[in-house]
């Protein structure tokens, strides 16, 4: 429940976010009983919250107004719409509260006479969750619609005494392209796990030179909850490690759409059952998905010749269980009817699926997930998909080609894969920016390959770690790193490819192939 529509139309952002404070205040919302959003563990995503009829709570005073030429936007990251082509959702940050939140949009930086309201979320972190203290977070976000496909776009955010549009403040102004309305050839790039950090603002500006038209990270964001269990009891939990993230990546995220699929620390309990109230504040993905309710992190999207599925493998984790079955099943048949429908599109040639548990890892960490691999491995080789990307265990390490659990074909650096009459290719690129893992087995990559066709590891079931011996780790790179995927369409009939490469914090090139298909 907000604040009510009349009420809010007399009521600046600083008044209204003092009226929800107050209302669905700690001890308000344990009165009032059963709270949606988990507000009565402590967190309150305000825009979402209702409560049960309970005795109304005196609003506190509200806050002094701030002039709003002292107050700058930060963390600005963009995300695709249902449709790259035409749809673009721009989000950021304030620091205090701000009056009347807008975006200028135009096709020249001098030009953004287009002004739009954004829609305000406040998430409020109360005194006693983890290590927060009493914090406010604003996020903003404008949804961007009947966009020009292959067009370049002007924007810049703003607020009451702060207008981008000003000359002392053009240097504010940020650019975004959308997708192309035909095939042609484009660069994405993908990692996981990568917090704040100096490693992870090095491989931010080394994705910035790739020149992608998007990214994906594969879960295990901003690592706000270090402990990762998805539960109210994990420790050291500080929502202000999401201020520093986006102003990390906001280099990067301003200008490229930064498109995330959620991992087990990205479960923050205290704000929703499913934990995923806090990422609702400060991310709109696509809302294609099967669940916006419970797995607002799962969705597709196309751009160009190459459709991309994002899924919530926390649904499916026997490794960490907190949300195990939240999806009833429903997620998977989901992905089946995106596949089936990609599959059968005439414009997509290629399908990648990433998201955050590994289904083939060696690290001594957490390795595979035998639910993905119950689950969703069956149908990705049942699609043929061209390219699954994982996060979770923090290195890099590329499977030779897989199918049935076994290698159908040894895929060295440089090789190439034909996934219409072979098997699926796995990257594990969870190594943005965390602390590194370990493998059993020996480093071996481009420039220092020392093959090893059976590796010790082991496999997350629902009765325990099972050990097993494996012979489709191909790669292993134990240091900092991302993925460079370069999409080259075809003419119908001809060869259509992914190169895809392993690069290195450093620059360095540590692996690459090719997966190449058939072009509708």
């Amino acid at each position: 429940m907000g604040v009510p529509e009349k009420l809010a139309e007399r009521m600046s952002m600083a008044e209204q976010h003092e009226y929800l404070r107050a209302r669905f205040s700690r001890r308000t919302m344990i009165r009032g009983g059963a709270v949606t959003l988990g507000a009565v563990t402590g967190g309150a995503f305000v825009p979402g919250a209702t409560a049960q009829a309970a005795a109304p709570a005196r609003p506190a005073a509200p806050a002094a107004p701030v002039d709003g030429a002292r107050v700058a936007p930060f963390g600005r990251h963009l995300a695709w719409g249902n449709d790259p082509r035409t749809e673009v959702t721009v989000s950021w940050q304030v620091p205090v509260a701000v009056k009347k939140p807008f975006i200028r949009i135009g096709a020249h930086p001098w030009d953004l006479s287009r002004k739009l309201e954004a829609e305000v979320r406040t998430l409020y972190t109360p005194a006693g969750v983890g290590a927060s203290g009493d914090h406010t977070q604003y996020y903003l976000h404008a949804r961007l619609t009947r966009l020009r496909p292959g067009r370049t776009y002007y924007y810049g955010v703003g607020h009451q005494g702060f207008d981008p549009a000003e000359p002392h403040l053009l240097g504010t102004v940020g650019t975004f392209t959308t997708a192309p309305a035909h095939k042609a050839p484009f660069t994405f790039t993908a990692f996981g796990d990568e917090g704040v950090g100096y490693h992870g603002l090095a491989n931010n500006s080394l994705l910035l030179g790739q020149n992608p038209a998007f990214h994906l990270h594969a879960g295990d964001i901003a690592y706000a909850d270090p402990s990762g269990a998805g539960k109210t009891a994990d420790t050291g939990f500080d929502a202000r490690t999401w201020d520093s993230f986006l102003a990390q990546t906001e280099t990067v995220a301003k200008q490229v759409p930064w498109m995330p699929a959620y991992g087990n620390h990205d479960m923050e309990a205290w704000y929703s059952p499913n934990g995923y109230g806090g990422e609702d504040a400060r991310w709109t993905l696509p809302d294609n998905g099967p669940d916006r309710k419970n797995l607002p992190g799962v969705y597709s999207f196309v751009y160009g010749n190459t459709a991309v599925i994002s899924l919530d493998a926390n649904d499916i984790s026997f490794e960490i269980p907190a949300n195990l079955g939240i999806s009833g099943g429903t997620q998977t048949k989901w992905l089946e009817g995106q596949l089936k429908k990609f599959r059968a599109a005439k414009d997509v040639d290629f399908v990648v699926v990433f998201f955050h548990h590994c289904a083939y890892c060696t690290s001594t960490a957490h390795a595979s997930e035998g639910g993905v691999r119950e689950e969703w491995v069956p149908l990705f080789e049942k699609y043929t998909v061209d390219l699954v990307i994982n996060g979770h265990n923090h290195q890099y390490e590329r499977t030779d080609v897989i199918k049935d659990g076994r290698v159908v074909k040894k895929l060295p650096i440089g090789g190439t894969a034909y996934p219409e009459t072979e098997g699926v290719v796995y990257v594990t690129a969870g190594a943005a920016g965390r602390s590194l893992y370990a493998f059993s087995a020996p480093d071996t990559y481009e420039g220092h390959e020392h093959e090893t066709d059976s590796v010790a590891s082991f496999v997350n079931t629902e009765d325990g770690k099972v050990h097993e011996t494996v012979g489709w780790s191909r790669v292993r790179y134990l240091n900092y790193s991302f993925l460079r995927v370069d999409v080259s369409p075809a003419p119908k009939g001809r060869q259509a490819t992914l190169k895809v490469s392993g690069i290195a914090e450093t620059g360095d090139r540590v692996d690459h192939f090719t997966v190449s298909r058939t072009a509708k």
